[in-house]
């Protein structure tokens, strides 16, 4: 039987609040007034157990999580997908995602935590605005299957002891409640999260991790050749696919297009140069592959919410 990782804290982290049309329970964030809306669960042990598990079924959130898991064992069900865990490995668990521990493998003597968050603790403009967190720059990864994202990243070994630290930290500072803990908390959830947008830029190597070296490639051309005039006909030739079957591939296991995907790799690279160059947005759409800069600026706006000029005043 499968074992929800929901856990019901003192602090009521989490309640139910509906369910789907499949029966899946649907938890949200219970907010404790006067505490930063942010939990962090340890979990672990023989039998992966965790005092006070909310019982044993799948189950979905509205909120944001990240599984981080310093010691692997076992297994992990997104979305009816099974993962095998590793050490170093974290899992970015979207709204909506239908996570259980693995059917057949449990978590077997794994070392890990679960921090909880709704997306406005860091998107505070707009309280609750889907739209808003969307268009995060540190939320980016938790954009789901839906949007093409990785749901697992692998942390490289020399930096694992301070991701344990680092959520050792966070945990600390919520429990002691210390002058101060409030700011620190968020300052060690901003940092955490910064850890997770750095590697989920490496979509390629997130997805040789994953066990898929085709889309591995097809990033791997993307990310070399996305500031020059590139066709799907281009990346499939590359990578020795007829550009019909690649379209089918692609679209199946990631949810998005292949031009969807040069889409994105150019506007995140706009992104970086928004946020750490002066380059003005004419210079920036010739950077990354486009011609016009009024078709850059909509396709920017179509898909982060705002101008690239109001996306460099954010920032």
């Amino acid at each position: 039987m499968q074992r929800s990782l929901v856990i019901r804290r003192p602090t009521e982290t989490t309640r139910l609040s509906g369910r789907r049309a499949d029966g899946t329970p649907v938890y949200t964030y219970a907010r404790v007034p006067g505490a930063p809306a942010v939990s962090v669960v340890r979990f672990g042990g023989a039998d992966g157990a965790a005092a006070g598990r909310e019982g044993d079924h799948a189950h979905a959130h509205d909120f944001l999580v990240l599984a981080y898991f310093a010691r692997g064992g076992g297994s992990l069900r997104l979305d009816g997908r099974e993962w095998p865990i590793a050490d170093g490995d974290a899992f970015i668990i979207a709204p909506g995602e239908v996570v259980a521990v693995g059917e057949h493998r449990g978590l077997t003597g794994v070392t890990a935590w679960g921090v909880f968050f709704p997306p406005d603790v860091i998107e505070r403009q707009t309280p609750g605005a889907l739209l808003s967190w969307r268009t995060h720059p540190l939320l980016f990864p938790f954009l789901g299957r839906a949007g093409g994202a990785v749901q697992r990243l692998g942390v490289p070994p020399a930096e694992r002891r301070g991701w344990s630290e680092r959520i050792t930290a966070l945990e600390c500072e919520l429990a002691e409640r210390r002058n101060g803990s409030d700011e620190a908390a968020l300052a060690h959830l901003t940092l955490l999260l910064v850890d997770v947008a750095r590697l989920a830029a490496d979509v390629a190597g997130a997805l040789r991790l994953s066990d898929e070296p085709l889309l591995a490639s097809v990033f791997d051309v993307i990310d070399e050749r996305f500031a020059e005039p590139i066709s799907l006909a281009d990346v499939a030739a590359t990578v020795g696919l007829t550009p019909g079957y690649l379209t089918t591939v692609v679209r199946r296991r990631t949810g998005r297009t292949v031009q969807q995907w040069i889409t994105e790799r150019r506007l995140a690279e706009a992104r970086r140069l928004l946020r750490q160059s002066d380059l003005t947005v004419d210079a920036i759409a010739a950077r990354v592959g486009y011609n016009a800069t009024s078709y850059f600026i909509r396709q920017f706006r179509r898909n982060c919410a705002v101008t690239p000029a109001a996306w460099r005043r954010r920032g």
